[in-house]
């Protein structure tokens, strides 16, 4: 592809910042759009009265849609153009936002949720080349740092956010933000932007895509519907779960084959790389998973309101806004194999409480462990990244970051689904009520799903008059379902100290300058 003219001076021009303007705006509303809806999960289970294995989904949906387009925007960029693909996205991003806050069901906005990921997941990649083309490769660190922004600022502005808006408008502006600043990004992107000048660029891999994407949905979604189902045997559980791992593995099976698969699983050959991926694949699948229950907690359990909620996750933001800069920089000066057990050591201590929880734990306690949990977080996604990279040819380097990004999507998806179904689970041991039930649902209402209603609508003990000892109950075994449930993550932080044992102790050789042979140097996938 015809790249764009590169300047020599090491300093981010006026030019420069005017297009990195446009990809930090767009990044800002991608990653943001993430974590505010961590702390609406509650609110959608009040709203569309549906289990919390159900509302999960508006974000297992959405990663899972950001994994499908991750390795489809690099050939679609060559074939269509940065500048108009990236409008596309921006576009596609803004209209899902649009649609899911006319939402009528939760069918509906886990389907709108899935349009939003499509244009989102294409964000930050094609972001990444369209700045790399203009700054050129020289100054790509600067370039990090500007993208670093957002990406520091999502996880504690984003829940602060939420909670603001769901408290002082309605759910539906969680999404409505999204109309004025998807408008404002277009405008920017089509002055801002260098003209296009696509060119075909090597064949994609449509039917892996048509193997990997619907199998790993058809899996998860038997895996969340297992609760409901309340057995394996039942048809809406075994039978998407088969069809999916069958389409998992066919495409492992197939994905040896073409010349440019969707996944390059060969890059498995390189040890550093294998080893780094099973640690961050293991880690997200525990922390990312386990972490959308806490605001879940202080919610349902402690009664708290969505902005409160969002205010009592910012240390773990702000743990990570100090840790991440300086394990950036150690990650190019010691082998991670001495760094990372180190920061999985902070968040296996800080999650350790969370196991302990109950319907009075001190927030000191919560909050003074979700800092050092943020501490942690910000000293192994960096480092483990890097290691991965690392000793990879500057030609595999585009195909290994968007190997491991997409095992960080699904692990992420994966984690989500899990730990909702665990949760939902322990939640329908609760008793039932005797001569309580629903008047909408008809169902029987039991302690627990009394106890945390009244903490979300009190109008309820009103409809539903109890004794205060009931409510008590109910609360005591919501939150050690969420006990439980987070005893489940802390021992997959555990497990992640195995592989993270094996990551590589002394200081080996950087390839990332070396060139490949015979194959195109791409732009790398930043992980978000």
């Amino acid at each position: 592809m015809t790249q764009q003219p590169v300047a020599t001076s090491n300093k981010l021009d006026a030019a420069v910042l005017k297009v990195a303007g446009v990809v930090v705006l767009g990044a800002i509303m991608s990653i943001l759009d993430v974590t505010v809806v961590s702390v609406a999960l509650p609110t959608f289970q009040n709203e569309f009265d549906a289990s919390y294995a159900r509302v999960a989904w508006t974000m297992t949906g959405y990663t899972l849609a950001l994994a499908t387009v991750i390795p489809l925007s690099g050939w679609a960029a060559d074939r269509f153009g940065t500048k108009r693909l990236y409008m596309v996205a921006l576009a596609l991003f803004t209209i899902g936002s649009g649609l899911c806050a006319t939402a009528d069901s939760i069918g509906e906005l886990i389907g709108y949720r899935v349009l939003q990921g499509l244009g989102g997941g294409m964000l930050m990649p094609l972001g990444m080349t369209i700045m790399t083309r203009a700054a050129g490769p020289h100054r790509i660190g600067r370039l990090m740092a500007v993208l670093g922004i957002p990406m520091l600022l999502g996880p504690i502005g984003g829940p602060i956010l939420g909670g603001w808006l769901i408290d002082t408008a309605s759910w539906h502006w969680i999404f409505l933000i999204n109309l004025p600043i998807g408008l404002v990004a277009l405008i920017y992107a089509q002055l801002a932007l260098p003209k296009d000048n696509p060119e075909p660029s090597e064949s994609f891999d449509f039917l892996g895509m048509l193997m990997l994407s619907p199998g790993l949905a058809l899996f998860l979604y038997g895996v969340s519907s297992l609760p409901e189902a309340g057995t394996i045997r039942d048809n809406s559980v075994w039978l998407p779960m088969l069809v999916g791992a069958v389409l998992v593995v066919a495409f492992v099976f197939y994905s040896f084959r073409p010349r440019h698969p969707l996944l390059d699983l060969r890059l498995f050959h390189n040890r550093n790389l294998t080893i780094a991926a099973v640690t961050l694949f293991v880690f997200i699948i525990a922390f990312m998973g386990a972490g959308l229950l806490f605001p879940s907690y202080f919610l349902q359990i402690r009664g708290e309101s969505t902005l409160t909620a969002g205010l009592l996750m910012a240390p773990q933001g702000i743990g990570a806004m100090l840790t991440m800069p300086i394990a950036g920089m150690l990650a190019d000066k010691v082998p991670v194999g001495r760094t990372v057990p180190f920061a999985l050591v902070l968040i296996a201590a800080g999650f350790f409480t969370f196991t302990q929880v109950d319907p009075h734990t001190s927030y000191w306690l919560l909050c003074g462990s979700l800092f050092v949990m943020g501490l942690g977080m910000g000293g192994t996604m960096m480092p483990i990244m890097t290691s991965a990279l690392k000793t990879l040819h500057a030609a595999e380097v585009a195909r290994g970051s968007t190997l491991v990004n997409i095992l960080q999507q699904i692990g992420g998806s994966v984690g989500a689904a899990v730990m909702s179904v665990i949760l939902t689970s322990r939640l329908n041991g609760s008793e039932v009520i005797p001569g309580v039930t629903d008047p909408n649902s008809g169902k029987p209402v039991t302690e627990a799903s009394l106890a945390i209603g009244s903490q979300l609508r009190p109008e309820l003990l009103q409809q539903f008059p109890v004794p205060p000892s009931l409510i008590e109950r109910g609360l005591d075994f919501a939150a050690s379902s969420f006990a439980t449930t987070f005893w489940v993550g802390f021992g997959l932080v555990l497990l992640t100290f195995i592989p993270a044992a094996l990551l590589p102790r002394r200081r080996e050789p950087s390839h990332l300058l070396d060139g490949g042979a015979g194959e195109e140097q791409r732009t790398p996938v930043p992980i978000h």
